[in-house]
């Protein structure tokens, strides 16, 4: 069982607020299997420790894991709060229908559209973005430019960004003309506005990015700025995909 902090679970179990449930721990009220805590952090199982509050048992469980795909369109950032007043991915999400705190799963640019994870499992998160998991993510990319097979291998060999190279997995060409192309990209590593990136060092703008695949997960049949969550088996094939029990 992954621990949590403790005033999570105390505010989850009703006792105050979060910064309400921290005073009571700094002011000695709370016992973690009979031993008396008065400092933070306090890292608790829900499953295994017995938490009192002035003697009096506080039952705490675990958080439910929620797990949601959103269409994310373009001009909505992805950040929990905003400093500039911008629309978040969070204020997409409808009212009252998920109470638990979520979070993106990696980014998509302000200007990028498509579908992107929510959820407030923390361990999945950190191994669909790692790079040794190498989860694919796939882009429908429209670029200004007639694209051929000199700048596919370009981008396929890679094209140093100030981090370091960056390449690019795979380059299917849907459509192209003289002045513009349909690409489908596949990348797996994830590196900040990478396509985006890669085409200007070409010196090739990118008129519109949209994510139309991450690992198993497929953006269809759900409406622009509209979310769902995740099916059983939509879950199961993610959890497989970097080798955990669903």
């Amino acid at each position: 069982m992954v621990k949590e902090r403790l005033q999570k679970l105390l505010s989850r179990a009703g006792i105050g607020s979060r910064r309400a449930c921290e005073q009571l721990i700094l002011d000695g009220h709370v016992l973690i299997n009979g031993e008396p805590v008065n400092s933070l952090p306090v890292l608790v199982d829900p499953g295994e420790d017995r938490v009192c509050i002035d003697g009096k048992p506080v039952a705490i469980t675990p958080e439910r894991k929620i797990y949601v795909m959103l269409n994310k369109p373009n001009g909505v950032v992805c950040t929990a709060r905003d400093e500039q007043g911008r629309k978040t991915v969070l204020d997409l999400l409808p009212a009252g229908a998920i109470r638990e705190r979520v979070f993106p799963v990696g980014r998509l640019d302000k200007d990028s559209q498509g579908l992107l994870l929510l959820t407030n499992d923390g361990e999945l998160t950190k191994k669909l973005t790692h790079p040794s998991y190498g989860v694919e993510r796939v882009y429908q990319t429209e670029v200004a430019a007639h694209v051929d097979g000199t700048v596919v291998e370009k981008l396929l060999k890679g094209v140093w960004l100030a981090e370091g190279k960056a390449t690019m997995s795979r380059i299917k060409i849907v459509k192209r003309g003289s002045t513009s192309s349909l690409l489908e990209i596949t990348l797996r590593e994830s590196k900040n506005r990478q396509v985006r990136r890669m085409f200007a060092k070409l010196g090739i703008p990118v008129r519109k990015l949209t994510r139309i695949r991450m690992g198993p997960l497929e953006l269809k049949g759900i409406g622009v700025g509209r979310a769902r969550r995740l099916t059983p088996a939509e879950l199961k094939e993610l959890k497989e995909l970097v080798n955990e029990t669903p």
